[in-house]
């Protein structure tokens, strides 16, 4: 991939990675990535032999939050230094919504007139705000338990909790017992265990070896500050595709989006997929996203419509 760093007034810059050729590929996806993960999550997915199709088409930007990458240094302190403290730099992590609207940069510094966005949890609601501030820049958005409220009262206290824990402990097993429940959910009611362990093996190695839990500390308290949404969908014109686990700890959360946006938006712009059996749809169950994702894309118009395609995959509402 090439590694850009494109600045945005609110965010500082972002790490960009660029897979395919942007100028003469069919479209361009741009992916968000969840707490505790970077642009690697989607290398697995995006490799999977199902996603052949769309990959032969698309080209990629995937976005790393700041502060997100692998072995990032710490960023700069959030307070101004006291008066006699020289010139330490001071850098406050947006919020939410200045992530969501400061994405349009990387469009504008890489000459990109439109994407497909595509998002897991955090990232995702990332995604819905960038489509919502940015309606003609956004061909569709693909959400993967998206949640549009804001955090209630239990996420709330434990977010004071896995922050203090970040903050002196670092990465510690409360904090990713949080983590992984935010992203897993009730795992232990999975269908397929053995695949889902390897999951879970790999994301808690990566916590433990290549993110940097101070900044991490700073994502998570971001998206527990978030706004709501919900409210403002109507803002959004383009197609939505909202997929949950049934088994995801954001289940109820994102089926209560699909009501507010199925109020506000016109109807037939919104599809709400929920996978049986699973937790994590993009780790457990790639198949069944790839191919909601790939008619997704094929009802944009941004990928041609051939025969041989739609008679290899029936369309399934679940």
């Amino acid at each position: 991939m090439e590694h850009r760093e494109i600045s945005a007034p609110r965010a500082g810059k972002f790490n960009v990675h660029i897979e395919g050729d942007l100028k003469h590929k069919h479209f361009i996806i741009l992916t968000v990535h969840d707490l505790g993960c970077n642009h690697t999550m989607w290398k697995s997915f995006l490799q999977h032999p199902s996603m052949a199709e769309i990959n032969k088409r698309a080209a990629y930007i995937h976005v790393d939050i700041p502060g997100q990458e692998d072995n990032a240094p710490d960023l700069p302190a959030e307070h101004p230094p006291r008066r006699g403290a020289g010139n330490s730099l001071c850098y406050n992590f947006p919020s939410m919504q200045s992530l969501g609207e400061d994405l349009v940069c990387i469009l504008d510094q890489l000459d990109i007139k439109q994407v497909v966005g595509i998002g897991e949890g955090a990232g995702a609601n990332i995604v819905a705000r960038f489509a919502m501030a940015q309606p003609t820049r956004v061909l569709g958005v693909c959400l993967i338990h998206c949640t549009g409220t804001t955090a209630g009262i239990m996420e709330g206290l434990k977010d004071k909790l896995i922050g203090w824990k970040l903050e002196h402990l670092g990465m510690n097993p409360t904090a990713e017992a949080y983590l992984m429940m935010h992203r897993f959910g009730s795992f232990e009611k999975a269908k397929d265990q053995e695949e889902l362990n390897k999951a879970i093996n790999s994301f808690q190695q990566s916590l433990r070896k290549n993110i940097n839990a101070q900044n991490l500390k700073r994502f998570v308290k971001s998206f527990m500050k978030r706004t709501n949404i919900a409210e403002q969908t109507g803002k959004m014109k383009c197609p939505v595709l909202l997929v949950t686990g049934a088994l995801a700890s954001f289940n109820h959360t994102v089926h209560t989006l699909a009501g507010f946006m199925l109020a506000k938006m016109e109807k037939n712009k919104v599809e709400i997929i929920e996978v049986e059996g699973v937790a994590n749809v993009l780790e457990e169950n790639p198949d069944r996203l790839a191919e909601a994702f790939l008619y997704f894309c094929q009802g944009l118009g941004v990928r041609p419509r051939r025969v041989s395609f739609r008679a290899t995959l029936e369309p399934h509402v679940e």
